[in-house]
């Protein structure tokens, strides 16, 4: 079922994609130098759909890493909270270790499972 759904989604898909390519297959020059229109310092010809792709890649991209460092901050406070949880783990052990330790004879409080 999950295969026949990306089907049903990826053909049209490709196809919008391929009737693009298509209707804009016409080449442009893409200048980096923004004084000489006339004679670039670095100027590269390619066609228009393949500018428009590398440019929506690039911003998926750059979307991606602006993303990633918007939850830079929640990843650290997991990571916080996870090394504090194993922290109080172990202060827990310890606890319930001295108290067996001291009072051999008494049945330790029923604490709940960790």
């Amino acid at each position: 079922m999950r295969k026949l759904l990306a089907w049903i989604v990826i053909a049209p898909l490709a196809g919008i994609v391929l009737l693009f390519a298509v209707a804009n297959r016409r080449w442009v020059t893409v200048s980096l130098d923004p004084f000489s229109a006339d004679a670039p310092a670095y100027a590269v010809e390619l066609p228009m759909f393949l500018l428009i792709f590398i440019a929506l890649i690039a911003g998926v991209i750059i979307g991606g890493v602006a993303v990633w460092f918007g939850k830079l901050h929640w990843r650290m406070a997991a990571r916080r909270a996870e090394q504090e949880v194993a922290r109080l783990k172990a202060e827990r052990a310890d606890a319930e270790g001295r108290i067996v330790r001291q009072s051999p004879g008494v049945v330790p409080p029923m604490l709940p499972p960790h």
